[in-house]
C-alpha cells in the first residue's frame, strides 16, 4: 500500500482548519452602491429639478395625478415615484394605481420650495452644473485644471453671476438653506457673551448675521461682501426686521481692509481659494481684530486623520473641479495657519451634518 505524502497530509489539514476560521467574505454591496450611487442621485437631482415636492405641498396624489401636473410619460411614472418612496423622499399610502403620494416630513422641510428651509437650491445647481462637471474628474486629477465653463471657454461661475443683479440675487436665495443650518447652529453653539461686534466676510444675503443677531440682542453684526451684493444683503436683513443691528459694508476682501470686528466670519469662503490667498484673508483677519478677538471658518471641515469626513473631501475634489487650486482643509491645516500670522489659541466646534466652525483667537 502507498504511504501518504505526510506533508500533503498536514498541510491539507492545515488549510481545512484555516479555512473553518477564515473571515466571512466580504459583502460587495457597499462597492456596489456607491458605484450606481448616481443613479439615486439623478432621480432625487431630477424630482427637485421637476418640483415633485413642491407640486405635491400638502397633497396626496395618485401617480397619475402628480405625473399629469409634471407632464410625465406614463411609462416612468410608477417606477420614478417608487423610486423616491423606496429612497425614503417620498411617502405613499396604498397600492397600485389607486395609491397616493405625499411628502415625507423631511421632503416637505427641505425639498419643497415654499419652506424656509428650503436646500434645493443646491440641488438645482448640482444638477444644472456640477453633475456634467463631475464627470471630467479623471482630466482634473490628472492636469491640476478647473472643469467648469472656464474649460470651455466660457466665463466662471462667480464672473457670470456678478454680472447680472437678478440672478445673482436668485442664486444666493438658493443657497440659503443648507448654509443656515449651520449659521443656526453656530448662533445656538458659540459664546459670544464677551464680544460686541461681528463681521462676517462674504455675508452674501446677510443670513449668518441675521442668525446671530436673531438670537444674541447685544450684537452689532456687519455684513460685508461686493458691491453688488451690498443691495440683496439690505433687502435681506430689512425683511429680518434687524436693520437697526445689522449693517452692511463693500469691497474687494483681497484689495481692502477687512471692517474692523470682534468676531470675523467667514462661511465656506476660505475653501473657494488656493493656499497664498487663504493666508491672505487669515492675516486680513488678524489685523482687523482686537486683542482676544476670534477669526471664525465655516466649512465641511476635513477631521485630521483625513478618514472620516468623506463630504468634506468630496467637497475638496469639488474645488479642484470648480477652480482647479482651491480646496478644502482640515482643522489642524487652519490651525498652522494661523499661528503663522500670530494667533494663539484654537478650537473646532461640530455644528451640523459634516460642517464645523474652526475658530481663532488673537
Amino acid at each position: 500500500m502507498e504511504i501518504p505524502d505526510q506533508t500533503y497530509v498536514n498541510g491539507g489539514t492545515q488549510s481545512m482548519q484555516a479555512t473553518q476560521h477564515a473571515s466571512p467574505q466580504p459583502d460587495p454591496f457597499s462597492i456596489l452602491q456607491t458605484a450606481f450611487g448616481f443613479w439615486s442621485s439623478k432621480v432625487l437631482l431630477t424630482a427637485v429639478q421637476f418640483g415633485v415636492f413642491a407640486k405635491l405641498g400638502g397633497r396626496r396624489l395618485s401617480g397619475a395625478e402628480l405625473g399629469a401636473e409634471l407632464a410625465l410619460h406614463p411609462r416612468g411614472i410608477s417606477d420614478f415615484f417608487d423610486a423616491l418612496v423606496a429612497m425614503g423622499f417620498l411617502d405613499r399610502e396604498g397600492d397600485g394605481p389607486s395609491a397616493k403620494y405625499f411628502n415625507t416630513p423631511a421632503g416637505a422641510l427641505y425639498l419643497d420650495d415654499a419652506s424656509p428651509l428650503y436646500v434645493g437650491g443646491w440641488l438645482v445647481m448640482l444638477n444644472d452644473r456640477l453633475f456634467k462637471f463631475w464627470h471630467d474628474l479623471p482630466e482634473a486629477l490628472r492636469t491640476g485644471k478647473p472643469q467648469n465653463e472656464v474649460k470651455h471657454g466660457q466665463k466662471g461661475m462667480f464672473e457670470e453671476l456678478y454680472a447680472e443683479l437678478p440672478r445673482l440675487e436668485q442664486f444666493m436665495g438658493a443657497m440659503t438653506g443648507l448654509s443656515r443650518i449651520n449659521f443656526e447652529a453656530f448662533a445656538a453653539k458659540f459664546d459670544f457673551s464677551k464680544f460686541k461686534t461681528l463681521c462676517d466676510v462674504g455675508g452674501a444675503t446677510g443670513l449668518l448675521s441675521i442668525e446671530v443677531a436673531k438670537r444674541h440682542p447685544h450684537l452689532r453684526c456687519t455684513s460685508f461682501d461686493l458691491p453688488p451684493v451690498e443691495p440683496i444683503a439690505l433687502k435681506h436683513i430689512a425683511a429680518a426686521g434687524l436693520h437697526d443691528r445689522i449693517g452692511t459694508a463693500s469691497g474687494d476682501f483681497f484689495k481692502d481692509p477687512l471692517p474692523k470686528a470682534d468676531i470675523i466670519t467667514m462661511g465656506m469662503i476660505l475653501h473657494d481659494w488656493n493656499l497664498e490667498k487663504k493666508m491672505h484673508l487669515i492675516r486680513s483677519a488678524y489685523d482687523s481684530l482686537p486683542p482676544g478677538g476670534a477669526l471664525v471658518a465655516i466649512e465641511a471641515l476635513i477631521d485630521d486623520a483625513r478618514r472620516e469626513n468623506t463630504f468634506g473631501l468630496l467637497m475638496s475634489l469639488n474645488m479642484l473641479i470648480e477652480f482647479g487650486d482651491a480646496f478644502d482643509y482640515t482643522g489642524a491645516d487652519f490651525r498652522g495657519w494661523c499661528s503663522a500670522v500670530g494667533f494663539r489659541r484654537f478650537e473646532v466646534m461640530h455644528l451640523a451634518g459634516a460642517s464645523s466652525a474652526a475658530i481663532a483667537y488673537k
